[in-house]
């Protein structure tokens, strides 16, 4: 059979998986700097890009690499680039340019250890709230939190076409441990990869307006080179684009802005659940965390407790309907992080009623299943008295 007729099975690096499925989903721009553990993200894409007539830069910062994949966006170019904590710190102002002008782009965040400079080399999920709140201001953004390598693929592929349909930054943040791990991973065939790209704005030029509300929440973007006017700011604009103050305007514009992602929570939910149905103590955990949860979890069920694990894989906006649809027998729910504590409180907020507790490493090492399995049977112990 030909490449295009069969699935391909590749060993790959979690890192070198993100490039690739970029390349499927249509990126055809990477600007970057490299930054420890996300460095063969770029390296891959300066081999691949190539190859398919798109156009790999190594920029002087992180800081322009971040502007320069905007400018490639609204040229037209599905666009994208990568980092890791301090980087993504620096990203941040020219990120919440996109969030309020709305320019589709891609950033893979590869967590590290932190804060400042903090353990270059050792696993960490100290981005999490980095990544919902980092630009200052109201903001839009989805974040998605894959757990294996195949679905590093698959979900950076899904960010492509989040970030095309809605007009919307999406992030991919990736835990250290399998940005570097390597797994048997199943790459779809191409002509079986579902790929969505913009809307692209049709009818007359001279009544265009880039940032009008016509019946739908996620204006056309006007295609380069096809004669349609447009201003780009990120002064708060009406819908013309240009700049503006006056207080209707704005809250029209910015309720649709600030809205349009709930409006389209189909698209973007996801999460995966394991023995929740009867679960008393539920995990909720995300990443290379929830691959220990799920194993506690197994083992806490050969013992006879009731435990469950709730993964989110979209993190932001958070799939907070279905988490509170599984929490309905649970006595007590546990929030395992590598970090000082950052999503337990989105949790807690979730779950409000039913007691929420923590799990933390701050230490540069993974948590692991029996970490998780004994704070189960502390849950469990608890729970009975």
């Amino acid at each position: 059979m030909t490449n295009s007729a069969q699935h391909r099975i590749r060993n790959l690096q979690g890192n070198h998986a993100c490039a690739l499925a970029a390349v499927a989903a249509g990126c055809r721009f990477y600007a970057g700097y490299p930054i420890t553990p996300s460095s063969e993200v770029a390296e891959r894409m300066a081999a691949e890009l190539p190859r398919v007539g798109g156009t790999f830069i190594q920029m002087e910062d992180e800081i322009a690499s971040m502007g320069a994949v905007l400018g490639a966006s609204i040229g037209g170019i599905k666009a994208m680039t990568a980092t890791s904590g301090p980087g993504f710190s620096l990203k941040q102002e020219n990120l919440g340019y996109a969030m309020g002008a709305e320019i589709p782009c891609v950033v893979i965040n590869v967590m590290r250890g932190g804060p400042s400079t903090g353990m270059p080399t050792r696993p960490a999920q100290g981005d999490v709230m980095q990544a919902r709140w980092g630009s200052h201001g109201d903001t839009v953004v989805i974040a998605l939190v894959p757990a294996s390598v195949a679905e590093i693929y698959s979900q950076t592929v899904r960010a492509f076409n989040l970030s095309e349909q809605l007009r919307v930054p999406v992030i991919v943040l990736i835990d250290e441990i399998i940005g570097h791990l390597v797994e048997t991973v199943e790459i779809p065939a191409s002509d079986t990869l579902v790929v969505t790209g913009r809307k692209w704005a049709s009818g007359p030029a001279e009544d265009f307006k880039p940032y009008a509300i016509n019946g739908s929440d996620i204006p056309a973007m006007p295609r380069p080179g096809a004669g349609y006017r447009t201003h780009i700011t990120g002064l708060t604009h009406a819908e013309d684009g240009f700049p503006t103050q006056d207080p209707a305007v704005v809250a029209r514009v910015m309720t649709r802005l600030l809205g349009k992602l709930d409006h389209h929570r189909d698209l973007i939910d996801c999460y995966e659940t394991v023995a929740c149905d009867d679960a008393e103590i539920l995990i909720v955990a995300y990443g290379i965390t929830a691959r220990s949860a799920h194993r506690a979890v197994h083992q806490a069920r050969a013992q006879g407790l009731a435990a469950g694990l709730f993964r989110p894989v979209t993190l932001w906006p958070f799939p907070e309907q279905a988490l509170r649809s599984v929490t309905r027998c649970a006595q007590a729910v546990l929030v395992p992080e590598m970090n000082g504590g950052q999503l337990c409180w989105e949790v807690d907020r979730i779950c409000a009623g039913t007691p929420v507790s923590r799990l933390n490493r701050i230490d540069g090492e993974s948590i692991t299943p029996d970490q998780i399995q004994q704070r189960i049977i502390e849950l469990a112990e608890h729970a009975g008295h």
